[in-house]
């Protein structure tokens, strides 16, 4: 038997008491019968004292479903609309919209009943939300092909006003609770073909359009864009918006997560691209294999201590300054400043004026003007002094090099020595981390970059010194450094043969080649004792395990 509601002889004894059912700190009246109501959510209780006997049905819920059918003129929306979606009002004593009676459906049974107050914008739910579905669900049933889900009750009956004739709901709870709400009713909306999500134009509103998109099935979802300047559709609908919505709704995306794309529709932008530009390098072999340097990649270049690595890195910074118009941007950890700037300048001067004694047959003015030559009014920027304490203080430096000096190239000289200012962390985690980060900053930058890595001591007695083989796997500390990298080049020199030039010849050979595919041998770099310069070996030289053959 139902149970019935409060009397009108009731006399009320006691007041402000909470209710058991919402929660409420003082809603509760108590008749001296030892009933009570709850003027919050409409509760009676037959036995306040006596939870056992309060045991209310849902049809108890119902005394909040008051009201009668209008037009919800604070909101533009006409009464058939409302009548529609069986939402009623209560007028004020002037006639203007007091509240609005959202109800909630279970099959055809009202078991919730959201009451919306205009003049405070707050709202009271009775009920439960309990197994209700969407708000407008009881509508629609199979046969419908698109369905728009809103965030509010008023926004679905807006966009029945802005003349779309589909099925549309409105979640329940809200965008925090968006997901919970379309997975309480997953089976309805997945029956649709299509289901178009048009939350409101704010952070909340879009952040919960996609977390609500990926629960449904793929290429089902499309996310509404509404124009800037308007929050939600009844925005729209009281700004007579009506063609730009209706056009908003039919070309809305399907939701795809960041990162995936549909690719036919890349297919312009694959026909007419961005032509990605490379530089020669100076020795010709290394073209055959890498066919340039290019921005937006990671040449790693790596051998053995003593091998020549710094003398290559600074033939290519040199050829980087008078081969093209890019500013240049230099971090290199073992030395200072003016070592650095010795280093360019002397091949500049195809002489070694790094060594005071030869540095002393130039004159001051000869001197200025090999400088002027090579070191050009803020093209060249250099790492001011020797090491390095604090990682996130390079990386600073390096995206000041980037962005504020606008540098198109960056050398690093070298990794281990980068991996040293990290703390709380192993060599391997460290490796990982800063090549992560550095990869990071050419994808975000589009910057060329070089990066010099030693190599770990090999077993037996045939070490890198003695010109042994270079292989991926003798990269130091860990695998990500191949992986993060696009080229990786290994100088390769006998240093300790007695021919002397053997002794003093470096095989440069390719160990990857993200853009050719080459690797092997490239070519053999001689180097010339009187000048400091490596010349590229012109006659032809025969090594073993010569390839040539892309992968």
């Amino acid at each position: 038997m139902e149970i019935q509601q409060q009397q009108t002889n009731s006399t009320w004894v006691k007041y402000k008491q909470p209710c058991p059912k919402c929660g409420g700190s003082d809603p509760v009246a108590i008749n001296k019968d030892g009933s009570a109501k709850c003027f919050s959510c409409g509760t009676f209780f037959p036995n306040y004292e006596n939870p056992k006997q309060n045991t209310v049905t849902k049809s108890t819920y119902l005394n909040t479903y008051t009201g009668t059918y209008g037009a919800l003129t604070d909101r533009g929306i006409s009464e058939k609309i409302a009548r529609k979606y069986g939402v009623r009002v209560v007028y004020n004593n002037d006639g203007s919209v007091a509240e609005h009676i959202y109800p909630y459906y279970n099959g055809n049974e009202i078991i919730g009943v959201k009451t919306r107050y205009t003049t405070n914008k707050s709202f009271r739910f009775s009920g439960t939300y309990e197994g209700t579905g969407l708000f407008g669900e009881q509508l629609y049933g199979k046969g419908d092909k698109y369905l728009t889900i809103t965030e509010g009750e008023c926004d679905a009956m807006s966009i029945a006003e802005l003349g779309i004739k589909s099925a549309v709901v409105s979640i329940k709870r809200g965008s925090a609770g968006a997901v919970r709400d379309i997975r309480d009713s997953i089976e309805f909306v997945e029956q649709f073909e299509k289901v178009i999500i048009c939350f409101d134009n704010d952070k909340a509103g879009r952040k919960a359009a996609r977390e609500v998109a990926r629960i449904l099935k793929p290429g089902k979802a499309r996310i509404l864009q509404l124009p800037n300047g308007f929050k939600d559709s009844n925005d729209m609908l009281n700004h007579s918006k009506y063609a730009e919505f209706v056009k908003a709704w039919y070309e809305a995306k399907v939701y795809t997560p960041a990162g995936i794309v549909e690719l036919s529709k890349k297919k312009e932008e694959w026909l007419v691209r961005e032509i990605k530009e490379s530089i020669a390098f100076p020795y010709e072999g290394l073209n055959k294999k890498l066919y340039g340097l290019r921005k937006g990649e990671l040449f790693l270049l790596c051998g053995g201590t003593g091998l020549g690595k710094s003398s290559i890195v600074r033939e290519l910074e040199h050829w980087l300054i008078k081969q093209t118009d890019d500013n240049i941007g230099i971090i290199a950890l073992e030395e200072n400043w003016q070592r650095t700037a010795d280093g360019i300048i002397s091949i500049e001067a195809n002489d070694r004026i790094y060594i005071n004694e030869i540095r002393e047959r130039y004159t001051q003015e000869e001197l200025a003007v090999l400088f002027d030559k090579t070191i050009q009014e803020d093209r060249v920027f250099i790492h001011a002094h020797l090491g390095v304490n604090d990682i996130e203080e390079i990386f600073s430096k390096l995206r000041y090099m980037i962005v504020g000096c606008k540098c198109k190239w960056i050398v690093i000289d070298h990794l281990h020595m980068l991996v040293t200012s990290l703390k709380d962390t192993d060599e391997r985690r460290g490796i990982d981390l800063l090549m992560t980060k550095l990869r990071s900053l050419i994808e975000e930058t589009g910057v060329g970059m070089i990066l010099v890595s030693h190599l770990r001591r090999v077993g037996g007695d045939a070490g890198h010194e003695r010109g042994v083989q270079v292989s991926l796997s003798h990269l130091k500390g860990s695998q990500s450094i191949a992986q993060m990298s696009d080229c990786v080049v290994a100088i390769e020199r006998n240093q300790q043969a007695d021919d002397m030039k053997e002794a003093n010849t470096a095989i440069v050979r390719v160990l990857k080649s993200r853009y050719t595919g080459y690797t092997g041998y490239a070519c053999s770099l001689l180097y010339d004792a009187d000048t400091g310069r490596l010349e590229e070996v012109t006659d032809e030289v025969t090594f073993e395990n010569e390839n040539d053959i892309p992968f």
